[in-house]
């Protein structure tokens, strides 16, 4: 007969360690990102996110006067209350005057670029705009290069053939 291990059959919550609570000292993005990793489910994601929350943001999320119905409200709700308008302008002005820099490969310049977007992903440009401000940025061999390679401009393409072709033409400049 087979040993049988029992296991209780309920929730667990989960124990963070001090530096995985959020208390408005780190990014609100970079704590939700890091919060989404191994969780799929919204209802879960839900239940556990206030236990990933530390000091005046667990106290600003139990003083809703509204209870949040999705994940993307809650997720929503908390980018509002603790990634400040100012902070989005900034980033939103860096990825509309974004360069690459002399020596920089278009690897490095593509990974800074997407970087920079992920800081802030509710920066409400749109996909078509990025690659644009990406492009434009871009040394004036490394654009000649992506234009050849495009087969005439690259403005011309849609924008995720336009990203597919830049993250290829990236990985060989590695």
């Amino acid at each position: 007969m087979p040993d049988v291990v029992y296991q209780p059959w309920c929730i667990q919550y989960p124990q963070l360690e001090p530096t995985q609570s959020y208390e408005l000292k780190f990014d609100p993005h970079k704590h939700l990102k890091e919060f989404h990793v191994g969780i799929l489910e919204d209802y879960i994601k839900m239940k556990a996110f206030p236990f990933s929350l530390d000091g005046v943001a667990k106290d600003w999320l139990y003083l809703q006067l509204v209870l949040f119905n999705t994940w993307g409200d809650m997720k929503y709700m908390f980018l509002e209350k603790f990634f400040s308008a100012s902070r989005t302008t900034t980033i939103r002005k860096e990825i509309y005057g974004i360069r690459q820099h002399s020596g920089e490969t278009l690897d490095e310049y593509w990974e800074i670029f997407n970087k920079l977007c992920a800081t802030c992903p509710h920066h409400q440009i749109s996909k078509q705009f990025l690659i644009q401000y990406f492009y434009e940025g871009l040394t004036m061999m490394d654009r000649s290069m992506i234009d050849v390679a495009s087969g005439g401009t690259l403005m011309d393409k849609m924008p995720l053939a336009t990203r597919h072709l830049i993250s290829n033409m990236a990985s060989n400049t590695q």
